[in-house]
This record gives C-alpha cells, sequence and structure tokens, in this order.
C-alpha cells in the first residue's frame, strides 16, 4: 500500500507553515525599495516591560540555556565535505522558477532548507520551543500583544550584506502585496497590527491576535534582502514576474548551479554567518547538495539503485518490500532502515468536497468510509489506519470527553453527531472474519437507500431526480493510485457507485486544488511536535472554506470546530490545548469529511553506506522533506555527514 505525499499549492503549503520555526511566509510587495523606517514616536515604541529571551516555548520553559553549545541530536565536530545527491522528494517532477513564494510554477526543492533562514528556528527534541537564528533574541509581552526581534549583528547574506530591519520590514510587508499568493496575505493580515521598526537591527510585530500560534508564525519568517529583483536603476520587479534571479539570502548554501527543469547544485557557503551558533554548530556538513528531478518512483527507484543519488525516504509499501532488496542490501552496500519518530503524523486521507451535493448528506459520507477496504491495501502490513487528526501523539482522542472537551463539545451538541460525545472515532475493518466486508458493503447499502439512492436495474444507483451517483478522484500524473484505488472500486461497483479516475498534469491538478475543482482528492496534513493552530485554522476554519487556495479542500463550515480553534489558540495550559486538540479530532472525524487512509510511526530510508549520524537521534524528524510541508527537522539532510568525503 501507498503512502502517498501530495504537495499542496505553494502559497498553501506556506500558509500551513506559518506557525513553524523552519518556514515563513515570504514574498515581496513594495517594489520600490522601502528605506528604512524611522523610529516609531518614543510612546509607540517603548518595549514592553519584560525580559529579553534567547528562546520562547509554547508551554513550559525551554530545554536548552542561553549561550548554549548545540543540540543534542548534532555532532558539533562532525567533519565537513564531500557530495549529497538526492531526488526530487515530493511530487515536483521539475521546475521552472527559483522563487518558491509565488503560485505559477515550481521552484526546486531544498532552497527552504538550505538557503532560506528565519527570525528563529524551532528545535527537534521538544514540543514548540522557538530559538533566535536571524533574531538573536527575542521579547514577548507579558499580554502577547507584541513580539520584538533583536537581529544578530553577525547575520550576513551570502553576498556579505548584513540582514537589517529593512529587509524584516520588506519580508514582511511582501506578504500583504496583491501580488503575494491569498493565503501570504491572509496570513499576515489575520492576528497582527503591524510591524514598528524601532531601530536598524530591531522590529516589533503589535498584535491583536494575542496567542503563542502567532508568535510562532512571525518567529517562522523568511528573512530575503530587499535588493531581490532591485534593477540597476532601482526599479523592482514584480513579485509575481521574479522567477529567475537568484534569491539574495542567508542560508549556509548558495547556488552552484542550476539545469532547469532537472537539476540544481547547491555550494555550502564557506563564510556561512551562522556556522558556530548554538542552533547551527555541527549542522549542514555536506560542501555540496546535488537535486536530480524524475518523471515517476519506477525511474527514481532504479536510478537509486544505480547509484545516481544516496538516499530516499520510500512511502509505498510495495517497493519497499519489493525492490528495496538484492544483492547491494545483502552485502551492506545500501542499508535499508525504518526509523521511528515521535512525530505527530497528521491525518491522510481522501477528502471529499462537501461543495459537491452529492456529499451533503453525512450517511453518503459514511457509507463512502464502510467501502473502503484498508487491510486489502495494506497486505505487507507496514502502515497503521489513521483514526485521527493527530496520528501518533497526545492529542488524539481517547476514552470519552474529558470536562474540559465536554465544555467545548456541549453547546453545540445540536449540530454535531452523537458519536462524538462516545468513544474516539476507529475507523470500520474489513478483517475480523471473512464475513466483515460484506457486513460493512451491507450496512453502506442501507445508508444509501435511507438517504435517497436506489439501485436501478442497470446496477448503478440513481437519485430520486435519477441522477447517477458518479464522482472522480483526481490525482496528478505520476502518482500511480491504481494499487490502492482497485480494490475500492470493486467495492463501489458492488454499490453502484462510479469513481472515474481523473489524472492531469500538476500544474493542473495544483489549480485544481487552488480553485476547488475536484470531488475527492488525496492530502496528507502536516506532520507535528505540537499541533499548530494555523495549519488547522487553515484546514477547518469556515472563513477559509470561501479562500481559494486555503487548505481546506474540503470546504468544512462549523460552528463547533471554529469554537473549538478559538479554544486552541487561546489555551494557556498544555491540558487545556489538548482538550481542544481532541475535540476538534471527535468533531472532524465523526463527521466523515474525509476517508482516513494510513498514517506510519516510521520514516523508511534506503541509504547508501556512505554516512555517518549523531549518536543522539532528534524526537521529530523526517528523512527528505521541504519544510513548506512540515515543520519537522530534515534529520539526514541537516546533521549527517560523509564518512570518506574522498570517495565521491
Amino acid at each position: 500500500m501507498q503512502k502517498v505525499v501530495v504537495l499542496p499549492p505553494p502559497h498553501r503549503r506556506a500558509a500551513l507553515k506559518a506557525a513553524a520555526s523552519c518556514l515563513a511566509l515570504v514574498a515581496a510587495a513594495a517594489f520600490a525599495a522601502p528605506p528604512v523606517a524611522a523610529p516609531a514616536p518614543a510612546a509607540s515604541a517603548a518595549m514592553p516591560a519584560t525580559n529579553w529571551v534567547h528562546a520562547y516555548a509554547a508551554f513550559g520553559e525551554p530545554k536548552y540555556p542561553r549561550g548554549f553549545d548545540h543540540f543534542e541530536y548534532v555532532n558539533p565536530v562532525a567533519p565537513k565535505g564531500g557530495t549529497l545527491y538526492l531526488a526530487n522528494p515530493d511530487r515536483r517532477t521539475a521546475f521552472d522558477k527559483l522563487n518558491p513564494f509565488t503560485v505559477r510554477g515550481s521552484s526546486p526543492a531544498g532552497l527552504e532548507i538550505f538557503m532560506l533562514e528565519t527570525l528563529a528556528t524551532t528545535s527537534a527534541d521538544e514540543p514548540m520551543t522557538m530559538y533566535g537564528l536571524l533574531a538573536e533574541e527575542m521579547l514577548v509581552a507579558p499580554d502577547k500583544s507584541s513580539i520584538t526581534f533583536r537581529l544578530n549583528p553577525k547575520a550576513k547574506f551570502s553576498n556579505g550584506d548584513p540582514v537589517t530591519a529593512q529587509d524584516v520590514k520588506f519580508s514582511y510587508e511582501s506578504l500583504t502585496s496583491k501580488y503575494a499568493a491569498p493565503s501570504y496575505q491572509a496570513a499576515f493580515t489575520d492576528g497582527i497590527k503591524q510591524l514598528v521598526v524601532v531601530d536598524e537591527r530591531t522590529v516589533r510585530f503589535e498584535l491583536s491576535d494575542k496567542t503563542s500560534a502567532t508568535l510562532f508564525k512571525l518567529g517562522g519568517l523568511y528573512i530575503f534582502s530587499h535588493k531581490w529583483g532591485l534593477k540597476p536603476d532601482g526599479s523592482r520587479i514584480r513579485f509575481d514576474e521574479l522567477l529567475n534571479e537568484v534569491p539574495l539570502l542567508s542560508g549556509p548554501y548558495t547556488i552552484e548551479k542550476q539545469d532547469p527543469p532537472r537539476r540544481i547544485e547547491l555550494k555550502r557557503n564557506p563564510a556561512y554567518w551562522a556556522a558556530d551558533l548554538g542552533v547551527r554548530r555541527g549542522a549542514y556538513n555536506f560542501d555540496r547538495v546535488v537535486y536530480r528531478y524524475y518523471k515517476d518512483d519506477t525511474v527514481s527507484t532504479e536510478a537509486f539503485k544505480a547509484g545516481e543519488y544516496d538516499l530516499v525516504k520510500v512511502y509505498s509499501a510495495s517497493i519497499w518490500a519489493r525492490q528495496h532488496k538484492g544483492a547491494k542490501w545483502d552485502d551492506g552496500r545500501i542499508i535499508r532502515m525504518p526509523f521511528e519518530t515521535e512525530s505527530g503524523d497528521g491525518l491522510q486521507s481522501y477528502e471529499l468536497n462537501l461543495r459537491r451535493p452529492i456529499f451533503s448528506d453525512i450517511r453518503v459520507r459514511q457509507a463512502i468510509v464502510l467501502s473502503y477496504d484498508f487491510e486489502t491495501n495494506n497486505r505487507y502490513r507496514r502502515l497503521k489506519r489513521a483514526n485521527s487528526v493527530f496520528n501518533n501523539s497526545e492529542f488524539a482522542a481517547v476514552g470519552l470527553p474529558s470536562p474540559g472537551e465536554l465544555k467545548l463539545l456541549e453547546p453545540y451538541r445540536a449540530e454535531l453527531p452523537k458519536e462524538v460525545f462516545g468513544p474516539p472515532y476507529l475507523a470500520p475493518r474489513n478483517d475480523t472474519d471473512e464475513n466483515a466486508l460484506r457486513r460493512n458493503l451491507l450496512k453502506a447499502r442501507a445508508l444509501l437507500e435511507e438517504a435517497g439512492w436506489k439501485l436501478a436495474p442497470d446496477g448503478k444507483l440513481h437519485n430520486a431526480k435519477g441522477e447517477p451517483f458518479i464522482f472522480e478522484f483526481l490525482s496528478p500524473t505520476g502518482q500511480n493510485t491504481d494499487p490502492r484505488m482497485n480494490p475500492w472500486r470493486r467495492n463501489f461497483d458492488k454499490l453502484g457507485i462510479q469513481v472515474p479516475d481523473r489524472k492531469v498534469d500538476y500544474a493542473l491538478f495544483n489549480r485544481r486544488l487552488t480553485e476547488f475543482d475536484f470531488d475527492m482528492v488525496t492530502i496528507v496534513e502536516p506532520a507535528f511536535t505540537l499541533p499548530e493552530v494555523a495549519n488547522y485554522v487553515d484546514l477547518y476554519g469556515s472563513k477559509s472554506a470561501g479562500e481559494p487556495g486555503s487548505g481546506n479542500y474540503r470546504g468544512v463550515k462549523s460552528k463547533a470546530v471554529d469554537h473549538v480553534l478559538e479554544a486552541m489558540a487561546a489555551a494557556t495550559t498544555l491540558e487545556g490545548f489538548r482538550d481542544a486538540c481532541r475535540a476538534l479530532d471527535r468533531i472532524v472525524m465523526w463527521n466523515y469529511w474525509q476517508v482516513p487512509e494510513l498514517y506510519s510511526p516510521f520514516e523508511d530510508v534506503s541509504y547508501w553506506d556512505k554516512f555517518a549520524m549523531p549518536t543522539v537521534r532528534p524526537k521529530f524528524f523526517q528523512i527528505n522533506n521541504s519544510p513548506l510541508i512540515t515543520p519537522l527537522l530534515a534529520w539526514p539532510l541537516t546533521t549527517w555527514w560523509i564518512k570518506n568525503p574522498a570517495k565521491r
């Protein structure tokens, strides 16, 4: 069975990760180089009475003290050198631009991991704690009405220019430009009143949304130079037309060579400004990083076996079981390893577009869920059924609702399924006995009949108007969905439901998601250390349902959900936050807005035996990710090193 990662549109990806350390929302807006703003009047610029801190935790205290030497999960004296060869880590099969923050086109993988930097960065062994990166210190108002960042005087872009408040202002204002994707504008309009430039190295964000989520959103702001896109005559390239100009960034790598649409090579900057910071010491150990793009999984897998690239995260259980074996694995040239993580696993599901009338009845949605045969698909027993929005974490609902959950849910009892107030959701199984699938299909047929869908003489379901029960499954070209869909389609046929595939190229797939022009699609929600409220507002908030380009593909509009999301954002204790998450979990799962599919607590990876790695493993990581998808540490890419760099 295949674990599919569907890459959301660039603007939605950025919105999802706005509350994360390894991501921010960046674009450009002021199209003349903005001058450094004059300090605000004394009354406005006065600092809140609290202490400057090197780190900020959503709950509790940061693990690492001021001036710490390095994170525990790196080797601070790891040798530098050698080249890391990689394939495209997601569904992008080519790239045609270098700007990852505009809607049209695809940017290359790796820019966010190796080149872009944020005001702060999260650690990978504690939930949602950010440490200063470009900003050496942060000042949080006692009531969270503002957060101030003081830039590190050592922070520099790759051309040697210092990172200044002017660059922060330019990056922030870019997000609210009409030339930025809509989700960027929404993310930095909601909850943020204004940015105040205090001095050349200090900026303050004044907030209307006084929550930790907003603080992390701003800590995760990517910063780029205001000179990016600036012409010699002082005019500026419009941001949505800024495509192939090399961005001027502050990260540890620069672009050495590019060959669109298939290859890009990055080179470690020997003068990287943050090499000796505690948040960076022992990281980014490869001299060069080379990405090569492949058109599909089959070609990519064969290229890996031939040694064209060094490591691969395997999403497909069948590929893992059938193809990642043989002489090169047996003799140790290639190592096959499932790395267990403590990362929360976002919900992977077939999302039903509630904007389509065919899905408006909860009985219909439940019938579709009953028809899905996970156990047949999971024949390799490598994956677990997703029963929660917050899989592999303490935020998944357990037992009966707690008093805190009930306090959130009771005002909306009339609009919620009665199951919300009972045990947590558990997906139907088809392997309990030989008749389990038949019973589930009979129950599904009964639900469909109750909802007005009758089986006609032609064996197809029709409603009272004579309309057939038919909906499309949309997927991008190159995504091999047939092995997963074929058993399900046989069950649909038994029920009289028609589900044709609609495969489109990635650009069209992206656009149709942006415009909510689909019936059903597979989506993977973000992984997490602590669920980030901004993500779930984007995924489930009523407002986002009407915003093209948002992550609310299902079109969820629920007062109960909005209330619970507000409680998540306002939580001041971990217990209160957990109650709100579990209440959301119950609402989402028992409404059958999706067909839950799978998750895995493992990162399955094969890699050539050329690497060494730190002895301490982080808790929260992924293998080869883009932070536009998830804020989790790309562990091998950022902390491993080559044992003998002279070999290759």
